[in-house]
């Protein structure tokens, strides 16, 4: 299917999304698209519009009405096809934006919030099939909570012709030092450390490694196997080098939050022991590609409030390392700056009718968060990823990090 604007000046969006709340990603995004954003030192006035909102989950604290109120051209829909096609019986908006974070649901068997963006998904792609046509569509963060679903969602997009982007702000943030990952380049291994939960933030590191190791030699070429580990069998792993101290050093010298080793001081770099005092309760996933990459995403709650990534490069003599760059708010604000990128890429694509980089990278991101909560629920198994073995991809040449 062909996509098809409709004749209106300005292409037209309708948001899907679980909750619109104070600091949730639907007010950090969909307010951008209401309101406009900084952007390379002017304030940024989307060329879209939003006309159309569905929300999931409302209640206390909800602030959809709010933004109805002050923005007139928006409708609240009660279901999701109206939302998309306006209240008629076709589709009537020029693209989708889908925010599936937060908000209350179940929980699977093994401990992932059943986020229901692919429940979204096969409401919005429904109409689509129905109508003739498809329209951009954008997903915020991962794509599902369950592989299957994951692949289906890639697979529909290929299938219906509309173009597909998704994950989270860590890809695209700004980078401090504010260096790419060359293009082409052999790597042997590459870590990241982070913060936050299983099931969560895990997304998060992973998709750290994801957006730089994706532009090695010969492009992407799926996972084989990954081994998650926690609380004592990770400083086991540590112990007997699973992972690079050097590439953790690396990527901790990069890091604005490292907690001192001693209060007294500010810069001594923590021993083993010391880190084993300041993170309780640490995680990794630890996985292999087909081409013989091995990385590693580490969680270290308590020692980091960061995302920050290293990587031994072939013909390099000491590691590539940076940090995602994310300012976050303090209570007092909303402004999160770091979603502005985000929402940018989503508006080049829903201008140009082209994703600003593939599908697949989230595809596989999502992919390997799920396998490594498998692999906790199982015991920390290393467990075999022939699915993720089958996700190969070729990343965009132009990095879409933010640089100024």
């Amino acid at each position: 299917m062909a996509r098809n604007q409709t004749n209106s000046r300005r292409p037209r969006l309708a948001a899907v999304v679980t909750a619109y709340k104070r600091l949730y990603h639907p007010q950090h995004i969909v307010d951008r698209f209401l309101d406009g954003y900084g952007w390379n030192g002017t304030y940024h006035h989307p060329a879209v519009e939003i006309v159309s909102l569905y929300v999931d989950q409302r209640g206390e604290g909800d602030l959809s009405q709010e933004r109805a109120d002050r923005h007139p051209t928006m409708k609240i829909y009660p279901t999701i096809a109206e939302t998309v096609t306006l209240g008629t019986s076709r589709l009537a908006v020029d693209g989708v934006v889908v925010v599936g974070e937060h908000g209350t649901y179940p929980l699977t068997e093994t401990g992932i919030m059943k986020h229901p963006h692919y429940e979204f998904f096969e409401q919005v792609t429904k109409v689509f099939r129905d109508s003739g046509r498809s329209v951009p569509y954008f997903n915020d963060k991962e794509l599902s909570w369950k592989w299957d679903w994951c692949k289906r969602m890639v697979d529909t997009s290929h299938e219906l012709g509309f173009p597909l982007q998704g994950g989270s702000s860590l890809a695209v943030t700004w980078r401090i030092p504010s260096v790419e990952f060359p293009l082409g380049a052999t790597v042997h291994e590459a870590v990241s450390v982070g913060y936050g939960g299983m099931a969560s933030y895990d997304f998060h590191g992973l998709e750290t490694i994801q957006c730089m190791v994706e532009r090695r030699k010969g492009g992407e070429t799926g996972v084989e196997w990954l081994q998650a580990y926690r609380g004592d069998n990770f400083w086991t792993a540590w112990e007997q080098g699973v992972w690079s101290h050097d590439l953790v050093k690396a990527a901790l010298c990069r890091s604005s939050t490292l907690v001192p080793s001693d209060p007294s001081f500010t810069c001594i770099y923590p021993t083993i022991e010391q880190m084993r005092a300041l993170v309780p309760d640490p995680v990794a996933y630890n996985y292999q590609y087909r081409d013989g990459l091995r990385c590693t995403m580490l969680l270290m709650n308590g020692l980091v409030r960061d995302f920050t990534f290293a990587a031994d490069i072939e013909g390099h003599s000491r590691p590539f390392s940076t940090q995602m760059y994310l300012p976050m708010p303090d209570g007092r604000t909303t402004l999160a700056s770091f979603f502005s990128p985000l929402v940018h890429n989503a508006e080049i694509m829903f201008l140009t009718g082209k994703a600003q980089y593939p599908i697949e990278r989230t595809l596989l991101t999502s992919g390997l968060l799920i396998a490594g909560v498998d692999s906790a629920y199982q015991g920390y198994k290393r467990l075999p990823t022939p699915n993720l073995a089958a996700v190969h991809y070729q990343p965009n040449p132009q990095s879409t990090f933010w640089r100024t």
